[in-house]
């Protein structure tokens, strides 16, 4: 969405924030081109951004800054002693980026007068639970990436050395690798010393995955509204984890094509001149996110009886493309994540089979640490995630309804 206009007596304050600093250009002006700087303030401490606020600016300020790593906390200072401000969306800004000359303050300048023209869009600002949703997400990716990582270093490690283990074989338990890999050849004390090394890695890695996925699983288990989406074909705790941590407030969604728009499942299309093209879901939208999804999809894929799946199969058969029908299986299963977030809902009678293996996995998930943290067993989590679903509420997806791409 475009910008609002500013009223004639509203200044705009461009902001340009660094983890120390600050600069902050006060401009007055409806356009652009009749915007007239008032005041510049150079490399302000970003510990005085509040006294230096209430001191220079007045609630009928609006500051806009730049989507940066700090931005969001930045608004949060703001926000606390009654100051509006606005992220503005990095992509479009760092095009009007001057090649010839850069510094502080001609961005703070370049970042007002962007807002003024209209044409940016807004970030939203999550909430304090949001954004640390959102950490422990982005921190569990890091840990899966570092577990591959290491895993494949010391596969490739032990190939250099003519030793190639079968697929799936366990490597993180400490007395059973080293154990098999003592079986595997004879090593000198270094290739051992080295060997070891890369074990400990492989660990302490994949430690960290199951600390972050345990608090993940204990997160869907204890909210009941993400623990409604887990009853959705195709979803467990992290695709449902994911959902409420990088969607937040789903009324910022006016619509379900305008979630399916913000995670990127529309195809890409340009009609322009005499030659149209469309192409893929790739290049837009939250890549995390539409990648859990087409998961999702491909797990509903697999499985015999769910009518959505049955629908995903005879598309399938008709267009021969896996990549499509899981492309259109996720569509749908943001869909109905819209309609549930928006309390569009059925009953659930009864927990069945599919279902009830569902809790057990993500109950698994939790881990006997986890457990001792909630207090409880696992009969008795059962039985409290149980009673929880059975008191919600979930939407039916209805298989046949479609829905027009977004504009």
């Amino acid at each position: 969405m475009t910008t609002e206009k500013t009223t004639p007596t509203q200044r705009v304050i461009g902001l340009d924030s660094h983890p120390d600093t600050f600069t902050a250009a006060l401009l007055q002006g409806q356009s652009p081109a009749s915007a007239v700087i008032q005041k510049m303030f150079d490399h302000v401490p970003l510990a005085q951004l509040q006294s230096w606020a209430k001191k220079h600016t007045t609630p009928e300020d609006l500051f806009v800054l730049e989507a940066s790593g700090n931005s969001f906390q930045v608004v949060r200072l703001l926000a606390a002693i009654d100051r509006q401000a606005l992220v503005l969306e990095s992509c479009h800004l760092g095009k009007l980026k001057i090649a010839h000359a850069n510094n502080d303050k001609i961005s703070a300048v370049r970042i007002a007068k962007a807002y003024l023209a209209g044409t940016t869009k807004n970030v939203w600002v999550p909430d304090a639970k949001t954004q640390e949703r959102r950490d422990w997400f982005h921190a569990h990716r890091k840990a899966v990436k570092r577990t591959t990582q290491s895993r494949n270093s010391l596969l490739s490690y032990l190939s250099d050395n003519r030793v190639r283990l079968k697929p799936g074989t366990t490597l993180t338990k400490p007395n059973t690798a080293e154990a098999l890999l003592r079986q595997a050849r004879d090593w000198s004390p270094r290739q051992w010393q080295v060997l070891q090394g890369l074990l400990l890695e492989l660990r302490h890695a994949d430690e960290q995955r199951a600390h972050w996925r345990s608090l993940i699983a204990q997160e869907v288990l204890t909210d009941p509204q993400l623990l409604s989406m887990a009853r959705l074909c195709g979803v467990r705790e992290m695709i449902a984890f994911a959902l409420g941590a990088l969607i937040g407030d789903i009324r910022r969604f006016a619509n379900p094509k305008k979630l399916v728009s913000y995670i990127g499942l529309n195809p890409a299309f340009d009609d322009s001149g005499n030659e149209k093209w469309s192409g893929g879901i790739k290049g837009h939208g939250r890549k995390d996110l539409r990648c859990l999804l087409i998961e999702g999809a491909h797990a509903i894929l697999r499985c015999a009886q769910h009518p959505l799946a049955t629908w995903g199969k005879k598309l399938l058969a008709r267009k021969g493309a896996v990549n499509l029908a899981a492309g259109a299986i996720a569509r749908k299963l943001a869909v109905a994540v819209w309609y549930l977030l928006m309390g569009r809902w059925t009953p659930l009678q009864e927990i069945d089979t599919r279902l009830a293996i569902k809790v057990s996995k993500i109950i698994s998930s939790v881990g006997p640490k986890g457990l001792q943290q909630l207090a409880a067993t696992r009969k008795t989590l059962r039985e409290a995630v149980y009673h929880s679903l059975i008191a919600g509420r979930i939407y039916q997806l209805d298989h046949h309804k479609k829905f027009a791409p977004a504009n």
